[in-house]
């Protein structure tokens, strides 16, 4: 960890253009820009420095996307930029209940290219350098880097671990990107390396299928600290402390008038997170997570604005 006053998180990602409402209106999102977006807000009245690593290129939306994190708080150091790129685009459909679906146009996406750079990137110049305390990927992050990507990746991480390094990784998996085969191959070879895990159980079931259950298969690969999100349901939290596991629920807070459910696991992640690296509990730190998501899923995409979200905040840092 670093000799610092200030917490350092690096995360790791893509961040596509997004397209959703009707009419239909431009944003940005990615499941992981959406947790350093909403963690920056969060702490930023605390000594919490929100690093964000992703390709993009030379164009004006890359230009925008930028300047629009910069403005949020997110600093932008570890971006690599690739000329012939550009980044991703998507589109949210939701139907009445709020549940979503996407269409994706994500080949020629920068972010893929991130980890195939001749020289070592400027993520891996960072951890290297022990620049950062935490580092935050998801089960996308993985998905979409080739074979040989993942490998780098996963050096990286092994990497960072072995000098002190606290690794995060959200369960996030999609079934197009990427078959639940692979995933159940990379999660394995990532799950060991991991001090955090944050797991959707829906998808947990989708990679893993349901003869084991989340917390057993976590904490047989050495995870100490596993928040389990179950959408409207308690979420669960799992720690290990002094040789002993601990189990507890911590309750969502029920919402009437659900517009659109994109970000509500990203959303959680950035409050629960926000909460533990300032010193909370595990429960304090799960309650703001399930706070901020109630927020996110009554406005429409996947970045609400931020004054909707200004009432949470924060203790000061506890002893």
């Amino acid at each position: 960890m670093l000799n610092s006053t200030v917490t350092k998180i690096a995360f790791f990602g893509e961040c596509m253009i997004e397209l959703s409402g009707d009419p239909i209106r431009k944003g940005f999102g990615g499941d992981t820009l959406n947790t350093a977006l909403y963690l920056s807000r969060l702490t930023r009245q605390h000594s919490v420095h929100v690093s964000y690593a992703t390709g993009l290129g030379v164009d004006t939306l890359s230009q925008e996307l930028l300047e629009t994190w910069r403005l949020e708080g997110i600093h932008t150091n570890l971006v690599e930029t690739f000329a012939q790129q550009l980044p991703g685009l998507y589109m949210v459909q939701t139907d009445k209940t709020g549940e979503r679906c996407f269409l994706y146009w994500r080949d020629n996406s920068a972010a893929k290219r991130y980890f195939s750079t001749s020289s070592l990137n400027k993520l891996e110049i960072a951890l290297q350098d022990k620049q950062y305390d935490y580092f935050y990927l998801s089960g996308i992050s993985l998905a979409i880097l080739d074979q040989a990507s993942r490998l780098r990746l996963k050096h990286l991480l092994e990497a960072f671990s072995k000098t002190g390094g606290k690794i995060i990784f959200d369960n996030n998996y999609r079934p197009k990107l990427w078959s639940s085969e692979e995933a159940q191959h990379w999660y394995s070879q990532i799950l060991p390396l991991v001090d955090i895990a944050l797991i959707t159980q829906d998808d947990d079931v989708l990679v893993w299928g349901d003869d084991e259950s989340v917390a057993a298969r976590c904490l047989s690969m050495g995870c100490n600290e596993i928040v389990i999100k179950r959408g409207c349901e308690p979420c669960q939290l799992i720690w290990r402390q002094d040789q002993y596991v601990y189990h507890t629920y911590v309750a969502a807070e029920q919402v009437s008038n659900v517009i659109d459910t994109c970000a509500a696991g990203d959303s959680f992640a950035a409050g629960y997170l926000a909460g533990r690296v300032t010193g909370q509990s595990y429960q304090d730190s799960a309650a703001l997570g399930h706070a901020l998501a109630a927020i996110v899923i009554q406005y429409s995409g996947a970045i609400i604005p931020e004054n909707a979200m200004k009432h949470l905040t924060l203790p000061s840092k506890s002893a």
